[in-house]
């Protein structure tokens, strides 16, 4: 009886054993199967090209690693960092002060680094006649203050103003930046009759379509079927057009960095992608896309 008991137990062992997962590297004698890493990556709709020709590229050369990308906004990539859902969040904007307090509340304070530079682009149909606006204009135009182009040199026709939606960064910076004018103390916003777009091409589609529009977006963006503005600082001063140029030598008013945020200090393959990133290599592609690399000489 003992024995068929015995029996019985192997038996049961090793149906127990046939049933159990077995990962990538299990049952295989092949020198090139190698467990897979994952890094997941989300946030900036600005970032998101730029995002994703990283990750194909480093996927090339390191075939081990998996980079998920996916767009949404730059608040909803630092909403998924700060509840511990994506290991790096992509920005346009840098982190507002009660992001990086609900981080710390949940046991971390996220790592900030710059990875590229961005022009944004004032932009027009190309149908419109007026090719340069002041800080000043501009800021009047989406506060409502001005409504038609007949104010600012063009023909009599209604303004059509377009903004990205408030979980944009790019929305964020530019309300603090142009609309605001950079006071702190400002509160006034984008005014109500302002159509907010959910993503960088709608904003491109939607002033290419229509002649009264006004628009703004990242200048890797900017196709030619629209037009970019001059923008000076102030009346007098000389109007400058966004370019990889005139963002580098810092005469262009509205430009900004580009940030990754990570949990802490980056380690282990999170580390080693930023640093790839961040190389020589990295920022040739900053540069094919339209942006700004961030490191001297690229």
């Amino acid at each position: 009886m003992k024995i068929k008991q015995i029996h019985l137990l192997l038996i049961i062992v090793l149906l127990c054993t046939a049933c159990q997962p077995r990962n990538s590297s299990q049952g295989s004698s092949s020198s090139d199967s190698r467990e897979v890493a994952y890094i997941e990556n989300k946030g900036s709709d600005t970032m998101v090209n730029l995002a994703l020709a990283w990750a194909e590229r480093y996927q090339e050369l390191y075939s081990e690693i998996r980079v998920s990308v996916t767009g949404g906004g730059s608040g909803t990539g630092l909403a998924s960092l700060t509840n511990g859902t994506v290991d790096i969040a992509n920005a346009s904007r840098s982190i507002k002060t009660e992001e990086i307090e609900l981080a710390e509340k949940n046991g971390f304070t996220p790592f900030e680094q710059a990875v590229a530079r961005d022009a944004i682009a004032v932009i027009v149909n190309p149908q419109n006649p007026v090719n340069e606006l002041t800080l000043h204009q501009i800021s009047q135009i989406y506060l409502g203050e001005i409504t038609n182009w007949q104010e600012v040199g063009g023909e009599d026709r209604p303004i059509v103003r377009l903004s990205r939606e408030t979980n944009s960064g790019t929305h964020v910076y530019f309300l603090e930046a142009v609309v605001r004018m950079g006071d702190k103390n400002d509160t006034r916003i984008f005014n109500a009759e302002t159509l907010l777009l959910p993503s960088s091409e709608g904003i491109i589609s939607e002033v290419r379509d229509n002649p009264n529009a006004i628009g703004y977006d990242g200048l890797g963006y900017v196709i030619p079927e629209v037009k970019t503005i001059g923008i000076s600082i102030g009346e007098g001063e000389p109007y400058v057009q966004p370019s990889a140029e005139t963002v580098s030598d810092g005469s262009y008013p509205i430009s900004r960095e580009l940030f990754m945020y990570l949990h802490d200090e980056p380690y282990g393959i999170y580390k080693d992608y930023l640093d790839w990133i961040l190389s020589a290599e990295g920022q040739s592609i900053v540069t094919e896309l339209g942006f700004v690399p961030v490191l001297a000489g690229e």
